[in-house]
């Protein structure tokens, strides 16, 4: 891992940054610093490898959760930053927040929310710039929230033309779900056919949830 101090940062240079393949991260909520990073070892989800169980599934197709895209993406980073127990913090400080809050309005950062009863139980968030998503973190607070909201992620990127789905790191619970694990290199290379000159800015879902049989149809890969 590659760590560069920044300086003050602009929307611009972080669109600047992702284009060839670092990320900001902060050591703390608290911590005003932002540090680059640039794994040597990258995670992204195979857009066809994606693991649905058969609990999971069922949970996708009988739709349990409301999907709403770019509904409310301050309570989505909100709750992603939240604290994750006594002795894990996180690594979303107020600038990334801030940050991140003016590519929403600009339209390059996304939400995918799972909503049950009116209130928001999972999700995810993350940049999209040409034929990539920069998945930055999910949350939940039902069982299962966040799995589908990621589900209804990979069949947008997949029926809008994406070809890459960045993970960032690899965890056992990502890779549990079909996440990888490729080289700095082969991941500069997906990367820049991502973002090809030829590659204009993709649509994101057009603010339309797919309902869950489309969903599992895109996906295609139950277990």
């Amino acid at each position: 891992m590659i760590k560069r101090a920044s300086a003050a940062l602009t929307p611009e240079t972080l669109l600047r940054a992702y284009a060839i393949g670092l990320f900001p991260m902060a050591e703390s909520a608290d911590d005003p610093h932002i540090f680059w990073v640039e794994p040597e070892h990258r995670g992204i989800f195979p857009l066809d490898r994606l693991i649905i169980g058969r609990s999971l599934a069922k949970t996708i197709r009988q739709e349990r959760f409301e999907i709403r895209i770019d509904h409310d993406f301050a309570g989505v980073i909100a709750a992603c930053a939240g604290s994750r127990g006594p002795d894990h913090g996180t690594w979303i400080n107020a600038s990334i927040r801030t940050l991140f809050g003016e590519l929403f309005h600009q339209g390059y950062v996304h939400t995918v929310e799972a909503w049950q009863h009116g209130v928001l139980v999972g999700g995810l968030y993350g940049l999209a710039l040409g034929r990539a998503f920069f998945g930055e973190s999910m949350f939940h607070s039902a069982t299962d929230a966040s799995k589908v909201a990621l589900a209804h992620l990979v069949a947008h990127l997949r029926a809008d033309g994406y070809v890459l789905l960045d993970a960032q790191f690899l965890t056992p619970h990502l890779a549990s779900l079909g996440a990888i694990e490729i080289p700095r290199d082969a991941y500069a290379l997906r990367l820049a056919a991502a973002l090809s000159p030829a590659v204009t800015q993709r649509p994101f879902a057009t603010g339309r949830p797919l309902r869950g049989a489309a969903v599992l149809a895109l996906v295609r890969n139950t277990s």
